[in-house]
């Protein structure tokens, strides 16, 4: 669940470069892409492959797949503070089918992901519309999720949760040189939202170490809303620059913000360069403590590192390098990649209980992670 968060926020954000520049109504190209995924931080390591498969039928319609694998093996200091290190895997799978008519384009995706104590399926439909002689475009989306959650060790614990997601933005052609987007998100969550794996420390004066650990609590409700702009200009030597600015909020009193900036260079004609940098800001969850006074001191109560105020800060670098195929060639040109994100995340009230300190007095909690990835692009 929260384990692989971080992995997948950075192949999200990856992938906004590539959507921001495609943002006119036509199908998806057709192509195949195969890649292997790594993230090592926290005692964390996770990796494996995923595989993308897109074909048009026709000059309408465009279906797609995708197969993606996590194999997760350490633990982080949340769960290592009660708990031993695990080996588990999660696999996913997806399809999607496109519709374009006219100046609309159609979508709608399912997918389904499952690992030893957790299944989720969700379904999305989003459309988009040109308008102003395809200089500006209109899209809206909506997702619907479910979640099953279980526990390792304990075949009578089962809770469940459902997801929704409203989705709204816009494109505008602002020059021939800039382009500049704007986007609105809105998730109401409910029913078990917290990770059953995670615990909150109290004190305990006759406990061993001073304190001991029991169950979170939250809140069986969540609703959260997030902005962002995004600006991509293009530079007269074949280069460009882009940035983004977002804000996040919720019910559980969370808000963020993050910046990112990044440049584009090609060299040549094959290769491309693609350097990046991004800052986050987090502020704590309003029920979330590092050490309560003493046992069920409140009603809801989080000790999770995500529930913490904390920022991250990550530069990126990707490199590209595009073959292209003789015209009468079944592929028409294929790139192999090459992207490496380093992150670094402190923490301002998440301390260290793996430390030897007095209780409450335990260094504040640091680390720094690598996310790779390398896969082979093929359009035909």
């Amino acid at each position: 669940m929260n384990k692989r968060s971080v992995i997948l926020f950075i192949l999200l954000q990856i992938l906004l470069v590539a959507a921001f520049s495609s943002f006119a109504a036509v199908l998806p190209q057709e192509r195949a892409d195969v890649m292997y995924h790594s993230y090592e931080g926290d005692g964390m390591s996770i990796d494996g492959p995923s595989v993308l498969v897109r074909k048009q039928i026709g000059n309408k319609v465009s279906v797609s797949a995708n197969y993606y694998v996590d194999m997760i093996s350490g633990a982080s200091i949340d769960v290592l503070a009660t708990a031993s290190p695990y080996e588990e895997e999660r696999t996913e799978h997806s399809v999607g089918v496109d519709f374009l008519h006219n100046k609309t384009l159609m979508n709608l995706n399912f997918t389904s992901s499952s690992e030893n104590d957790f299944e989720a399926r969700s379904v999305h439909f989003g459309i988009s519309q040109d308008f102003f002689g395809d200089l500006t475009t209109l899209s809206m989306g909506y997702s619907k999720g479910w979640d099953e959650v279980g526990k390792r060790g304990d075949e009578n614990f089962f809770e469940e949760a459902e997801r929704q997601q409203f989705q709204f933005g816009v494109t505008q052609v602002i020059t021939k040189n800039m382009i500049i987007g704007l986007n609105f998100e809105n998730i109401s969550d409910e029913g078990y939202l917290n990770n059953p794996y995670r615990a909150v420390r109290f004190v305990d004066p006759s406990a061993e170490r001073g304190y001991r650990f029991e169950t979170e609590v939250y809140p069986n409700t969540r609703t959260s809303n997030a902005a962002a702009i995004n600006l991509n200009y293009y530079l007269p030597y074949r280069a460009s620059i882009y940035g983004e600015a977002s804000v996040f909020s919720d019910t559980w009193g969370i808000d963020a913000n993050s910046y990112k900036l990044g440049y584009i260079h090609t060299f040549g004609d094959n290769w491309i360069l693609d350097m990046r940098v991004r800052h986050y800001q987090q502020d704590k969850a309003d029920f979330y403590q590092d050490l309560f006074a003493r046992s069920a001191e409140f009603n809801f109560r989080a000790r999770d590192k995500e529930m913490s105020t904390f920022s991250n800060t990550s530069i990126g670098l990707s490199v590209t390098y595009e073959y292209r195929f003789s015209p009468s060639s079944w592929v028409k040109k294929g790139t192999v990649n090459y992207e490496l994100d380093h992150l670094r995340f402190e923490y301002d009230d998440f301390r260290n209980v793996l430390a030897d300190a007095p209780v409450g007095e335990e260094p504040l909690f640091e680390f720094s992670a690598n996310v790779t990835r390398i896969f082979v692009s093929l359009w035909y």
